[in-house]
């Protein structure tokens, strides 16, 4: 657990809400002081849904404090059970109300003896985990709680479907352009004949689990949720599963080749004719998705010697850097995530594409870099937006956290053949071109007076410019003139010179020529 004003990931009891409110028929109870009570209103608001099952807050006041929570949490278990009638009820407390250190299990043994509804404790650390593993966590919990009650009570079916079928697991509520991404997907399988069996846990009905082991296989989006139920229902069911994301025109081909090995190992034992997908790869590539037409464009040759920064989760930074790299030829000066529990895979993926790799979870880290390599574009979450904005460097999103603005209400996927025509929609138009640049100086579309020059980082002290050397810089044309500031001022503190006057510009000018 760590103590900080922001975080890209938020704490465990989020991640446990995030997957118990995205099933159908499922009531989350938390049990936490009202600080922390704050889910419905962050889930509702970026989801945009007219539906959805809210989240109960089981209080923890003074009253609490003083008798202990046992009756308060069984009343609050039995009068949701009563009131809604759920399939399962899912009790998770919060990383403060666990310092109590209540025997929170023997609160849902007593609430199922008298509740119609299943009830379950979330099975997660509070103290050593973050947001998306403790919702990976979950997920495996209540697929593994309903798959061992359905083989106990003989009623799990483990005859295979009768054409080629898949579950999708791990989009849920709340992550980055999910809902979109499941349209593409179903959309792809569709195209190669592959029925969806199940999505889970997003608009899944428990009752309906225990036909998830009829697939042919399973596919995984994203790492950060959804590997832990794959690794389950493969080493217990043996289901092979598919966890490469297919985010830009590589990766969607070697998605569907890793597709067509997997239904072709089954159509060889089902003495089914084999798929061969190549045909339809190269059709997608060529007609569907512009992407290969506009990386050979002029257009995107104009982003030669461009270079890019990027932040985000493991999944969509690894993917974004490939993409810039290998099919945009941008350069990536850093690529980094705040996934640290998946440190080593991230590393694997984006060794020898980028200049640096950082992971971390500490945003003036992250901050800090971009302003001293200044690419001239980041993409990453929103507080890399913030960013940009404070030091003018253009970010287009790309990865949760988000603000509700990045929630578009129109078809937005980032994976597929669609997504990569987006994919490239957005690699263009977060970058600022030279003429473009131009032409808002001399149009007086740029403010150009309040071009921030130094570290975000609070501890740097700030240099002083004399009037002379501060109007010096109207001289020259405005999209050079933060360059130019900012190569002055790294000249003056490598010098220990406190105030820049016309002779220190000029001194720095000299140093910096060829």
């Amino acid at each position: 657990m760590k103590l900080a004003y922001w975080m890209y990931a938020g704490p465990a009891h989020i991640g446990t809400l995030r997957v118990a409110s995205s099933f159908k028929n499922v009531h989350a109870i938390m049990h936490a002081p009202l600080g922390d009570d704050y889910f419905n209103v962050m889930r509702s608001t970026p989801e945009r849904e007219r539906d959805f099952t809210p989240v109960t807050a089981s209080v923890v006041d003074r009253h609490v404090l003083a008798r202990g929570s046992q009756e308060k949490v069984i009343n609050n278990i039995s009068r949701k059970d009563e009131e809604q009638h759920p399939d399962l009820i899912v009790l998770t407390p919060t990383c403060t109300s666990s310092i109590l250190q209540e025997d929170l299990q023997n609160f849902v043994d007593r609430a199922s003896l008298s509740s119609e509804s299943d009830v379950i404790l979330a099975d997660v650390n509070y103290y050593r985990v973050n947001e998306l593993q403790a919702a990976d966590r979950t997920l495996e919990q209540i697929i593994r709680f309903y798959l061992d009650r359905a083989r106990r009570r003989s009623i799990l079916d483990r005859s295979v479907t009768n054409i080629p079928s898949a579950n999708i697991i791990g989009i849920f509520t709340l992550g980055f352009h999910n809902q979109h991404d499941c349209r593409e997907l179903k959309r792809l399988l569709g195209e190669l004949g592959i029925a969806v069996n199940q999505v889970i846990p997003e608009g899944g009905y428990l009752k309906s689990l225990k036909d998830l082991p009829r697939a042919w296989f399973n596919i995984v989006p994203y790492r950060e949720v959804g590997l832990m139920t794959a690794t389950f229902l493969e080493k217990e069911y043996g289901m092979p599963y598919i966890s490469i994301t297919p985010m830009g025109l590589s990766n969607t081909a070697n998605f569907i080749t890793q597709i067509g090995k997997l239904v072709n190992v089954w159509a060889y034992a089902l003495s089914e004719q084999r798929l061969n997908y190549k045909l339809y790869v190269d059709n997608q590539t060529k007609f569907v998705s512009q992407a290969a037409w506009f990386s050979k464009s002029i257009d995107c040759q104009n982003l030669a010697g461009k270079e890019a920064a990027i932040f985000g989760d493991a999944t969509h930074a690894a993917s974004m850097t490939k993409i810039l790299v290998k099919e945009m030829g941008i350069r990536v000066s850093c690529s980094g995530t705040y996934c640290k529990h998946d440190a080593e895979w991230f590393n694997e993926q984006v060794q020898g594409l980028c200049g640096e790799i950082i992971v971390t979870e500490d945003h003036t880290e992250v901050g800090d870099t971009i302003a001293r390599i200044e690419p001239s574009a980041i993409f990453g979450t929103q507080m890399e937006r913030h960013i940009g904005k404070r030091i003018d460097i253009p970010c287009g999103v790309i990865s949760s956290p988000v603000h509700i603005q990045n929630s578009p209400l129109g078809y937005r996927p980032f994976l597929g053949y669609e997504g990569t025509n987006q994919i490239a929609d957005l690699i263009y138009n977060s970058f600022q071109l030279g003429m473009e640049d131009h032409s808002l100086d001399v149009f007086g579309g740029h403010d150009t007076k309040g071009i921030s020059t130094k570290s975000l980082s609070a501890d740097i002290s700030e240099i002083k410019w004399t009037p002379e050397a501060e109007s010096e810089p109207n001289r020259i044309p405005g999209f050079v003139r933060g360059k130019i500031k900012k190569n002055t001022e790294v000249f003056a503190k490598q010098n220990n010179i406190q105030e820049i006057t016309i002779d220190a510009m000029y001194a720095a000018k000299e140093k910096s020529s060829p």
